[in-house]
């Protein structure tokens, strides 16, 4: 009988990866059960932080045992890299990804995000809450964070070159990049503390256009409404 070889590099890469990642065709009921547990974690860790967020209290929403989320998830850090691909709308767990707009229209797609951000605010506290962590030493999700603003940093990079025709200063086409990202990520914070005086879509909208306007009219000039530091 013909024997399959194996090398150990892939036996040991297939021990240490979890179910969810090894598995190419999960049976709906189990993808359905993954979706679950994701949820319930992006609840946990929303309101309690991934620190004081417990396993055991996200598989008790997700109507599973804790043995059940590490079969699913392999470890805490791993759920938590998960849920924040799932809430990213990256493919995880054999769940697939939710596919974006490119080009100009991924400009409008942002616009739609914010609004629909509005109606999910679990998923916003969630979101400000692990990132806000992020930057603390040794927590697991750091990188992710940091991975995810450069991407996202320089898909805006091509995106508002594709909106003002390649004519604006790629300076100011990266530190308008950051800007949008600082403004979005920094309303999430204020509406979440008061979400009646904050509109999301019409702040984000307003910021957008007075910054691809003032690209596209190639002004470098900033008014700084008290004058120098020190004056």
């Amino acid at each position: 009988m013909e024997r399959t070889v194996v090398s150990q590099e892939s036996v040991t890469e297939r021990r240490g990866t979890p179910a969810a990642q090894r598995v190419q065709k999960p049976q709906k009921k189990t993808l359905e059960r993954r979706e679950d547990v994701l949820k319930a974690a992006l609840s946990v860790f929303g309101a309690k932080g991934y620190n004081n967020g417990a396993l055991a209290e996200i598989a008790a929403q997700a109507g599973m045992t804790h043995a059940g989320v590490l079969h699913h998830f392999g470890s805490k850090e791993g759920l938590l890299i998960a849920v924040l691909q799932y809430r990213d709308g990256e493919e995880v767990a054999g769940i697939a990804r939710r596919e974006q707009p490119t080009g100009k229209a991924f400009l409008r797609h942002l616009l739609d995000t914010v609004r629909e951000n509005t109606t999910r605010p679990g998923v916003v506290q969630a979101y400000a809450v692990l990132s806000a962590e992020s930057v603390t030493d040794g927590h697991p999700a750091q990188e992710y964070f940091r991975g995810r603003t450069e991407g996202l940093r320089q898909k805006l990079i091509g995106v508002i070159n594709e909106s003002t025709d390649f004519v604006a200063d790629q300076q100011d086409v990266h530190d308008t990049a950051s800007a949008l990202i600082a403004v979005m990520d920094g309303l999430q914070v204020q509406w979440l503390l008061d979400p009646d005086s904050v509109d999301m879509p019409r702040v984000v909208e307003m910021v957008l256009e007075e910054l691809i306007g003032r690209l596209m009219a190639g002004r470098r000039d900033i008014v700084v409404p008290y004058g120098p530091a020190g004056s």
